[in-house]
């Protein structure tokens, strides 16, 4: 029994590292498991203290465990059995099918990597692009929500930066959950999206089965009160305009509501930029009538690495400014007796498009696309003045005078002179004719308040009786 025994060398390392990893495995893990979820726990808690909305559990329960719970779920299983039958495959492989469908969606949320990492990046990347300006009534919006409903963010989707200017200014007050395309889904990024809490969606995909994998988790989701952010036009808009809203996640995050269950609160955010950071490539694409972005890596790289050299040189000059304004909520309550996601969608894009920021850049391009030529610098200056001192988002109490109107112009014009859209001769400003859809791009965000006035007075000018 206490004999000595002779073993090779190369056994030893193995019955050595066995050893190890067993011990490692069944003692070592979990104690440090267990010390950095304790670890974890008391910073999420400190969080919450200072969130307007705390953190769901929902969304801090292991990514393991919501695959489990998602793929286990009884409408998921009948919806396995059918496609196995439909497709004419073995149960067990439609059930690997419904698993890979929900590790593809499923985040693996990290209050580190949001809090941590996103916040700070999201703000650092957002004010050094651009001056980053807010609704008057965002505070009072967010504050006013019910502490006990589940608050679904829906915006217009006017650039990538959506996402980051959200974040930033959202950051204070809770931890969104956002569903992304199919774009993200490159590593290392979509690994880095995952623990932002962000879920994929296959936009293009037709199948009942991940259809029904999608559905379930957003019902999870909503049901466990995480607040979420949804672009409901479903891409990028190619020309400017709000398009017309896709179904497919309201329609979801709608049928999860129960009269007797929790509120379920709409925040409709309209977005608008003085440059959207791909805005002739979205221009070519509405041309080419594809949404398919002929967006090269290098070029890409190019632009990041000039900008960066002229910080550098201190001659970098934002890119104007970025505004993120909030509507009145709607509660889905309010649709108890009539509740069809048509009349909810539109009813909300309606509710963006009258609280979308009016910018100097979108003004000036719609002063110059209207006009019969070209403008000399006091006709362009009466006008701009003008526009500012009638539309109701500048109309306020005391209205703009001259020279805030001349200083905002000035600024617009800068922009859209080191872009070469426009040109000065002599005392005229002049449209590059290659650039003028760049400028319709831009008046098109803002054209709804138009033809509103426009129409009311037509209204007001028809003689009576008419």
């Amino acid at each position: 029994m206490f004999e000595t025994v002779a073993v090779p060398l190369w056994l030893l390392i193995l019955i050595v590292l066995f050893a190890a990893v067993t011990f490692a495995s069944h003692f070592l893990f979990p104690s440090v498991r267990w010390f950095l979820r304790r670890r974890a726990e008391r910073v999420i808690a400190r969080l919450n203290e200072r969130l307007t909305r705390p953190i769901e559990p929902f969304k801090l329960a292991r990514r393991y465990d919501m695959i489990q719970r998602l793929i286990y779920d009884p409408e998921v299983s009948q919806a396995i059995l059918e496609y196995a039958e439909q497709e004419g495959v073995r149960e067990d492989v439609a059930f690997e099918k419904a698993r890979t469908y929900a590790r593809e969606i499923v985040p693996s949320f990290s209050a580190f990597a949001y809090f941590g990492f996103g916040i700070r990046a999201a703000r650092w990347l957002a004010t050094t692009l651009y001056t980053v300006q807010t609704g008057p009534k965002n505070g009072e919006v967010l504050a006013n929500l019910p502490e006990d409903a589940t608050v679904i963010f829906v915006m217009n989707h006017r650039s990538n930066m959506d996402y980051v200017l959200v974040t930033y200014l959202a950051g204070e007050e809770a931890a969104l959950s956002y569903a992304v395309g199919e774009w993200a889904r490159v590593w290392p990024l979509s690994r880095l999206i995952k623990s932002m809490g962000a879920y994929f969606i296959r936009r293009r995909s037709r199948g009942l089965l991940y259809r029904k994998v999608l559905a379930r988790y957003i019902d999870l989701s909503t049901r466990g009160g995480v607040t979420q952010a949804i672009f409901p036009e479903g891409g990028l808009s190619l020309d400017g305009r709000l398009a017309a809203p896709k179904m497919g996640l309201l329609s979801y995050a709608v049928d999860t509501y129960r009269d007797d269950g929790p509120e379920i609160v709409f925040v409709p955010v309209a977005i608008n930029y003085d440059r959207v950071l791909e805005d002739r490539i979205l221009v070519q694409a509405g041309q080419n009538g594809t949404r398919r972005f002929q967006a090269r890596i290098s070029v890409i790289l190019w632009f990041i690495l000039r900008k960066l050299w002229l910080r550098v040189r201190g001659r970098f000059m934002r890119f104007g400014t970025a505004a993120v304004v909030y509507g009145d909520p709607v509660p889905i309550s309010r649709y108890a007796a009539d509740l069809r996601v048509e009349r909810l969608a539109t009813d909300l894009m309606h509710a963006i498009q009258d609280v979308m920021p009016v910018l100097a850049v979108p003004l000036l391009s719609r002063l110059l696309v209207t006009a019969d030529g070209p403008l000399d610098a006091q006709a362009l200056q009466d006008a701009f003045h003008g526009l500012m001192t009638t539309h109701p988002q500048f109309a306020g109490n005391p209205p703009p005078t001259p020279d805030a109107s001349k200083a905002h112009l000035e600024a617009a014009l800068q922009h859209l002179l080191q872009r070469r859209v426009i040109s000065q001769t002599s005392d005229q400003w002049v449209v590059n004719p290659d650039d003028l859809p760049l400028l319709r791009y831009y008046a098109a965000s803002i054209e709804h308040d138009f033809a509103v006035a426009e129409k009311n007075n037509a209204e007001n000018a028809a003689p009576a009786g008419s």
